[in-house]
């Protein structure tokens, strides 16, 4: 298979207060994975590491084989998009938005998008569902809407890695499986390779093709959600009981949480 990307002994984060330490995996091309593991575990740290927002304290980043920490700003731009967990949106609309995506593409003194950063624009507004909504402004939509059009404007840059920071968290079921089914999509349709931070297990169990475990700055575990969703590795790092069991039409592990009350009934 062609790995994209790959972390080598890798570590970030802030020494003193907290450092993400030793971490190693690589994700195939169309891969889709997701990150899993209490607050306070790295992944957002992690996150930043990958993207250059915090300084790599040891090892390497590699995206299809060159090493991320020698890439210009612009050329980071060019391969990696990140999606945030709060869309931080200005006084603009959605198509207007969208476009901000071609920015590392654009020359010196180049003021006005081309025709084919026009194009790109709107080819990833009618794949996101969010082309009827370009004259909108960014300020007037949903959550999950806002959501769509930063997938949207990732897009637009054309990357090879997308980071997706906990895209669900406030979204209610609908938009939840919404934008996890259009990036189920991404992956398999357009070989784009995705690694998302993801808080509700059984949602990252159904959709992700492996998972990532972190437990207090340190790698435990990556493999299939069966490989990872399991009761011990869960109640380990959790530290909260649960029992897995099987989706019957997906295949796909699913976790259920016991209440301290129902606890002390078995018990």
């Amino acid at each position: 298979m062609n790995s994209v990307f790959k972390l080598e002994n890798f570590s970030c984060g802030y020494p003193g207060r907290f450092v993400l330490n030793d971490i190693g995996f690589e994700i195939q091309k169309g891969q889709f994975v997701g990150i899993i593991g209490p607050n306070g575990s790295g992944k957002t740290t992690l996150f930043k590491g990958i993207s250059g927002e915090l300084p790599t304290l040891a090892g390497n980043s590699k995206l299809n084989g060159n090493l991320i920490q020698k890439m210009s700003l612009k050329e980071k731009a060019q391969n990696i998009a990140v999606v945030t967990q709060n869309i931080e949106v200005g006084n603009m609309t959605v198509e207007e938005y969208v476009l901000m995506g071609r920015v590392p593409y654009q020359r010196q003194f180049q003021f006005f998008e081309t025709s084919e950063d026009i194009a790109i624009a709107e080819k990833y507004m009618d794949l996101t569902g969010v082309a009827d909504l370009r004259d909108k402004n960014m300020n007037a939509l949903s959550g999950g809407e806002q959501q769509l059009a930063g997938i949207a404007r990732a897009l637009t840059q054309e990357p090879q890695l997308l980071l997706l920071d906990e895209p669900t968290s406030h979204l209610d079921i609908t938009h939840q499986v919404q934008i996890l089914n259009l990036i189920r999509r991404l992956s398999e349709n357009l070989g784009l390779t995705v690694l998302m931070i993801i808080h509700d297990l059984n949602l990252a169990g159904e959709y992700c093709d492996s998972l990532i475990m972190l437990q207090k700055g340190s790698l435990r575990k990556m493999g299939t959600p069966h490989e990872v969703l399991n009761y011990m590795d869960i109640e380990a790092v959790y530290d909260t009981v649960v029992i897995t069991r099987t989706n019957p039409v997906s295949g796909k592990p699913v976790v259920f949480l016991v209440s301290e009350k129902t606890m002390r009934k078995v018990e």
